[in-house]
This record gives structure tokens, C-alpha cells and sequence, in this order.
């Protein structure tokens, strides 16, 4: 199984991270935009909102993440090169509270660490552990699994 690639932009706050927790585990590889130089993605789907879903279909490829503010991972995206992108199933929604302006709807967007585990559980990956340390855990799988 190929690690998940974490691209996180340098001004994250990791106190605050969801995925900080993650970040010592082998199935997961963080990069710190701008100054850690992206591998080869071939074999990775890019999880980004508007594409299309993500499906059992796909199984066998990596997944690539960027996590950072909507404004910033913008700003990234351009950097990387093309990759295949997928989008989950929008009936999911997020536990995380959000408190962004834009964001009308509390369950707008999910978190990184709710987003990881529904695509990992989708494409049929490992999930354990990785909400284990998530403040949110039992209402995310409340609202998206029971």
C-alpha cells in the first residue's frame, strides 16, 4: 500500500491539526509546501471538492491531500503537477465546527482527518487509528457511519 502524502502549507498551525497525530505513523508521509519537493505522483488520486467521486473503483492508488486554508491550498494546487483528482460523496458531513466566513452551513467542507478516513474506508484501506486522537471521532461516525 502506498503511504497517504500529506502536502501541508508551512503556515499550519499544527497545534490545531487535526493530522498532527498521524505524522508518526508509516502509512502516512507529510511534505511541507513550499520547500519539500513533491515525489513521483503517478498511482495518486488528489482528494479536491467538484471532482469526480471517489469510488471502490479505485482502488490500488495512493491518495495525495493538501491541507491548508481554501485560500492557500489554491495557491498550491498550481504547484503540483497533474494528478487525477476525486472528490468524496457530498451526503458526508463534517462534526469539525467550522467558523469560516463563506461557510453558512456548519457541515460545509469536511476536516482533513474526517476526509483521510472516509477515502481510505472507500478505496478499502486500513482506517484504524486514525481517528483515535480525533476530538470530534464519535459524532463524525455518528452523522456519516452508524
Amino acid at each position: 500500500m502506498k503511504p497517504t502524502l500529506i502536502y501541508r502549507h508551512r503556515r499550519e498551525n499544527l497545534a490545531k491539526c487535526s493530522l498532527t497525530p498521524l505524522m508518526e505513523r508509516d502509512d502516512f508521509r507529510f511534505l511541507t509546501y513550499p520547500t519539500d519537493p513533491l515525489p513521483d505522483l503517478s498511482g495518486y488520486l488528489a482528494l479536491q471538492v467538484g471532482a469526480p467521486p471517489l469510488t471502490r473503483e479505485d482502488a490500488g492508488y495512493g491518495l495525495f491531500l493538501i491541507d491548508a486554508t481554501w485560500r492557500l491550498a489554491a495557491v498550491m494546487e498550481r504547484a503540483c503537477p497533474n494528478i487525477e483528482k476525486r472528490s468524496l460523496p457530498s451526503h458526508f458531513r463534517t462534526a469539525y465546527p467550522r467558523r469560516q466566513t463563506g461557510c453558512l452551513d456548519p457541515a460545509c467542507g469536511l476536516a482533513s482527518i474526517e476526509a483521510i478516513y472516509l477515502a481510505r474506508l472507500i478505496l478499502g484501506s486500513p482506517v484504524d487509528g486514525i481517528l483515535d486522537q480525533y476530538y470530534w471521532r464519535d459524532e463524525f461516525l455518528r452523522l456519516n457511519i452508524d
